[in-house]
């Protein structure tokens, strides 16, 4: 299938592993342009290199974090000024520590909420005025099935990843007149250096290995396993393409099944 995205201009954040690798290499594949963000120059470098191998048109790196939104402004500034604008955001960060609604210690809201909640939104109000004007653009968040049934042990991601869904619901409705869509792909267990490590405190707190967490977590998803980084970023690229210019406001799972409600 052609998804039209020869040429596309896409900047992928969180994109020196993990998902948003996956994403950035799919997007690679259909040869688009390239902007790729994360902590590391050194890493983001590499990345890029390994995104032109696989056909990207062109691909750098951008340090960036979403600790900062003066950081974002300038990943955003740095993205446009490298391809001449943007018309894929792909909305990425790493996840919160581990922890259970009784245990939540409230000093780590605020700052979470940044990354979670306050980058996200601000960077895509940097962008949108341009997607708004060519009449395209595709906004899709990295999410997590947490945003539809929470997950045990993930509550600052069970409770902030809710408020930048509603934001991106709410926004989708406002911009899809002018051919921009909004849309969250949300992982279940997908076998990611984050989920490794979710699997790793599990086993620390239980007293358990971290094949016997994974074992038994696998045994909750009708799929039997976790997932791998390749079943997840093409489903975005889908999403990013023409083929799907009337999908928006929704959230579309890759989580084997887990998730019992449609």
């Amino acid at each position: 299938m052609d998804l039209g995205l020869q040429g596309k201009r896409a900047l992928v954040m969180g994109a020196s592993k993990g998902l948003g690798r996956s994403v950035a290499d799919a997007l690679a594949r259909e040869g688009c342009h390239l902007v790729v963000s994360g902590r590391s120059q050194a890493s983001l470098d590499v990345a890029a290199a390994a995104l032109r191998a696989l056909g990207a048109a062109s691909a750098i790196g951008i340090p960036a974090d979403v600790a900062s939104n003066a950081d974002m402004d300038s990943l955003a500034d740095g993205a446009v000024a490298a391809m001449g604008g943007v018309d894929i955001l792909i909305l990425n960060h790493g996840g919160p520590p581990p922890g259970t609604a009784l245990e939540l210690d409230e000093a780590l809201l605020l700052p979470w909420f940044q990354r979670i909640v306050a980058a996200p939104i601000h960077i895509t109000k940097k962008l949108l005025p341009g997607m708004r004007t060519q009449k395209f653009g595709r906004i899709i968040n990295i999410g997590s099935t947490g945003m539809q049934q929470p997950i045990p042990n993930l509550v600052l991601s069970n409770t902030l990843r809710a408020s930048v869904m509603g934001y991106l619901k709410t926004l989708s409705a406002e911009v899809a007149g002018d051919g921009v869509t909004v849309n969250i792909v949300a992982p279940g267990a997908i076998r990611t250096d984050r989920s490794l490590e979710t699997a790793q405190g599990m086993a620390t707190k239980t007293g358990k290995s971290i094949d016997e967490v994974i074992a038994e977590r696998s045994k909750t998803i009708p799929a039997q396993r976790y997932g791998e980084p390749d079943e997840y970023g093409p489903l975005v690229a889908f999403l990013c393409g023409q083929p799907a210019a009337y999908i928006t406001g929704e959230i579309m799972r890759a989580d084997g099944g887990m998730v019992r409600g449609f």
